[in-house]
C-alpha cells in the first residue's frame, strides 16, 4: 500500500529521521510514538504529502486515498455542523448540485422535443445512476452516526462552528475524516478532546476499518485497545514491533538486555583476542599467528546497543507562602448557560495540602468548577478564597493560548516580572528548550512542546493551590511521569481534572464525581473510588452509566433489557437448531439415496441401519427443540 524508503529530514542542524525504511499494508493499525518533537507530526506530514524529505522515497498506489487528522485546523465560517461534516461527500455533493440544476431546467423549459431536453434527460438518468452508487442515498444518515459517535445531540447539527470549541471543532474534522473512503487515516492525537464514552465509539470503528491507521498518541489504553503494531522514532532511528504499545515496551526491553549480554560477551571475547595478540607479538616464531588474529578482530561486526532517548523535564512547583487553613469555600454554587443547567447547590470545603482529583463525563461541570475557583466566569451562590491563597491554573486550552508568532523566549521573558527574567534561560533549559530551540517560533512547536511551554510559563507565577484541568494532552509518556512525581512533591494544595487513571494512581486522596449537576466525595485515592464503583477503570464506568441511561429510556428498563437479552440466547439457539436439521435432513438424503439405489449392496454395510436410526431419532429430537425454542420466542414477542 505505501513503501517508505531511507528517508531523511533535518530542522536547522538537527536530524529526525536518518534514512528510515517501513512498509504500511491494509489492516496495519499502527501506533507511532516517540517522545515530544521527535518527529511524529513530522512523518504524518511527510506521508500525506503536505511536507517533503530531504531524501528518500515514498512509493505508494496511484489511487491511494489518505485522510490526515491535524493537531491544528481552520474552519471556513459560516457553516453548521451537519454542512461542515458533509463536507467530507464532495464528490456526492457535486453530482447532487448538477441533479438539481436539472431538475430545475426539466421543470421550467418547454421544449419538450428538443435534442437538448432528451439530452438533459439522459444526463439525469446518468447522474442519478451514478449518485446511487457512490451512496448519495446513505450520506446523510452516515452522517449523523458518526456525529451521533462522537458526541454530537442532534439539536446542535444545525448551529454554526464558529460557535464550538477549539475541541468540538476537532470531533467535526474527525467526523469528516471517518466519513471519507480513505485508504490510510493519519491521526494525530484523535483522543486528546475526547469523553470516553467517545473514544470507547472510536475504538470500535477504528477497530473496524479495513484500511491502515496511524495514530499518534500518548494514551497508553487507547494504543492497546486499537493498534496491532508500533512504530517508535527515537534519536533519529525507528523500532518497529508488530505488537501494541504495552507488549512493545516488553519486547524493546528484552532485545536492549539480549544486545547489552551479547556486547558483554563479544567485549570479552575480543579482549582476550586482545591480549592473545599482545603475547605472539614479542615472539617472532608467532607473529604470524598474531597477525590473523588482528585480521580476525578486524573482521568481527561490533554489536550495538540501541540508544535511549532519556532526555526528561526537570520540573519542581514551590509554594509561593502557606496559606489559611481553608483554602476554598463554595455555598450553593450553581451555573447554567442558558436553560442547561450545569452545576446545582455545590457546597465544597477544600482544606490546605488536599490533593483533589475532578472526574465524570465530559458535560457535567468539572471545567465549570475549575473556571469559578479562579474567577474566570460567573456564577450563582457564595464563594471564597481562603486567607494568602494565591491560584494557579493549568487551562485545557493553554498551550492553545501561547502567540504563534514569538520565540519561545520572548514568550517566557514577556510574561516574566524583575525577579523572574533572569531565571528565564534556565527554566527553559529544565523544560528541554535549549541551544538554538528557545529560537523557535511557538507555531512550529509540536503539540507536546506546546505544553511544556505553557508549563513552564506557569512556573513563572507564585501560587500555593494549583488547579490543572488535563494537563497531560499532548504530553509524551515520559513527561507525563515526570509532571506527575512534580505533582506528588508539589507540598501546596492541588485540583486535578482528569480522565487519565494511570496519571491520577497515587496522585490524589480525594475524588470528587461529577454527575447530574451535582459533586459526590470519595475520601480516597482513584483506585478506591474505582473499587467503591465496582468497577476496573474509569471507562468501564462510562460504559455501564451508558448502559443504564439507554435502559432507563425504556418504560419496562430492567425486564425489557433481561427480555432482550433472553430473545437474543433463545435467536441463537434457534439458529443453532436450524443449522445443524439441516445438516442431518442432508445427511438422510444421501443414505435414502444410497438405498433407493442400490438397496442390497448399501443395507449390508456394516453398521449402516444401526447409524441410519440413531440420525432418525436425532432429527425428530431436534425437531421438537425447535418447536419449544419457537413457542418461547413468540412468548417473549
Amino acid at each position: 500500500m505505501l513503501n517508505i524508503h531511507n528517508l531523511s529530514i533535518s530542522f536547522g542542524g538537527e536530524t529526525l529521521f536518518d534514512e528510515i525504511t517501513f512498509r504500511l499494508g491494509a489492516g496495519d493499525r499502527v501506533g507511532l510514538i516517540g517522545k515530544n518533537g521527535a518527529g511524529k507530526s513530522t512523518m504524518l506530514k511527510i506521508l500525506s504529502g503536505e511536507q517533503e524529505a530531504d531524501t528518500g522515497q515514498i512509493a505508494k498506489d496511484k489511487e491511494l486515498r489518505i485522510g490526515f487528522l491535524k493537531q491544528d485546523i481552520d474552519f471556513i465560517q459560516g457553516r453548521t455542523v451537519i454542512e461542515e461534516a458533509q463536507q467530507a461527500f464532495e464528490e456526492i455533493k457535486a453530482i447532487e448540485k448538477k441533479i438539481d440544476f436539472i431538475n430545475e431546467q426539466l421543470a421550467t423549459r418547454t421544449d419538450y422535443e428538443s435534442e437538448a431536453y432528451t439530452q438533459l434527460i439522459q444526463d439525469l438518468s446518468e447522474y442519478t445512476h451514478q449518485y446511487e452508487i457512490i451512496g448519495g442515498y446513505n450520506y446523510q444518515g452516515d452522517t449523523e452516526k458518526v456525529l451521533i459517535g462522537l458526541g454530537f445531540e442532534r439539536d446542535k447539527f444545525d448551529k454554526l462552528t464558529d460557535t464550538f470549541s477549539g475541541g468540538w471543532r476537532m470531533r467535526i474534522e474527525l467526523a469528516k475524516l471517518l466519513l471519507q473512503d480513505n485508504d490510510i487515516l493519519l491521526l494525530d492525537e484523535p483522543t486528546n478532546h475526547l469523553d470516553i464514552e467517545s473514544i470507547i465509539w472510536l475504538e470500535s470503528f477504528l477497530n473496524n476499518y479495513s484500511g491502515c491507521v496511524i495514530i499518534v498518541s500518548h494514551d497508553k489504553m487507547f494504543l492497546d485497545n486499537v493498534t496491532n503494531r508500533t512504530i517508535e522514532i527515537s534519536l533519529g532511528k525507528i523500532y518497529d514491533y508488530k505488537k501494541p504499545y504495552s507488549e512493545y515496551l516488553v519486547l524493546r526491553k528484552e532485545l536492549r538486555e539480549q544486545q547489552m549480554a551479547s556486547q558483554k560477551n563479544q567485549e570479552k571475547q575480543i579482549e582476550q583476542t586482545e591480549k592473545l595478540i599482545e603475547k605472539f607479538r614479542a615472539k617472532a616464531s608467532k607473529a604470524s599467528m598474531a597477525q590473523s588474529l588482528i585480521k580476525k578482530l578486524d573482521k568481527i561486526d561490533r554489536i550495538e546497543v540501541d540508544e535511549d532517548d532519556n532526555a526528561v523535564m526537570n520540573l519542581r512547583f514551590p509554594i509561593s507562602q502557606q496559606p489559611g487553613k481553608v483554602v476554598v469555600e463554595t455555598d450553593r454554587i450553581g451555573k447554567a448557560y442558558g436553560s442547561s443547567q450545569i452545576l446545582e447547590d455545590i457546597d465544597l470545603l477544600i482544606e490546605r495540602g488536599s490533593k483533589i482529583a475532578f472526574v465524570g463525563q465530559n458535560g457535567q461541570g468539572k471545567t465549570t468548577l475549575a473556571k469559578i475557583i479562579v474567577g474566570e466566569i460567573s456564577h450563582e451562590g457564595d464563594f471564597k478564597l481562603g486567607h494568602n491563597v494565591q491560584l494557579g491554573y493549568f487551562a485545557q486550552n493553554q498551550a492553545d493560548e501561547l502567540d504563534g508568532e514569538k520565540t519561545v523566549l520572548d514568550t517566557m521573558i514577556d510574561a516574566a516580572n524583575e525577579n523572574t527574567r533572569s531565571k528565564v534561560r534556565d527554566m527553559l533549559g529544565s523544560f528541554l528548550f535549549r541551544g538554538d530551540e528557545v529560537s523557535k517560533k511557538v507555531k512550529v512547536l509540536s503539540g507536546g512542546e506546546r505544553n511544556r511551554l505553557a508549563l513552564c510559563k506557569l512556573m513563572l507565577q507564585p501560587f500555593n493551590v494549583l488547579i490543572m484541568d488535563e494537563p497531560t494532552n499532548h504530553l509524551d509518556i515520559k513527561s507525563k511521569n515526570v509532571l506527575k512525581e512534580a505533582l506528588k512533591s508539589f507540598e501546596g494544595t492541588l485540583i486535578i481534572v482528569s480522565h487519565d487513571r494511570d496519571f491520577l494512581q497515587t496522585l490524589t486522596n480525594t475524588v470528587y464525581e461529577f454527575k447530574n449537576r451535582n459533586i459526590k466525595e470519595y475520601l480516597g485515592d482513584i483506585d478506591f473510588y474505582l473499587e467503591q464503583r465496582n468497577v476496573e477503570n474509569m471507562r468501564a464506568i462510562e460504559k455501564r452509566d451508558k448502559v443504564q441511561k439507554d435502559v432507563s429510556k425504556n418504560t419496562d428498563s430492567k425486564q425489557s433489557y433481561n427480555d432482550q437479552k433472553k430473545f437474543k440466547t433463545l435467536n441463537n439457539k434457534l439458529s443453532n437448531t436450524e443449522s445443524k436439521i439441516s445438516k442431518l435432513e442432508k445427511e438422510l438424503k444421501q443414505k435414502d439415496e444410497e438405498l433407493a439405489l442400490n438397496y442390497v449392496k448399501t443395507f449390508a454395510k456394516p453398521n449402516f441401519m444401526e447409524t441410519y436410526q440413531k440420525k432418525r431419532k436425532e432429527l425428530e429430537t431436534l425437531m421438537k427443540t425447535w418447536e419449544q425454542l419457537q413457542e418461547e420466542l413468540e412468548a417473549i414477542s
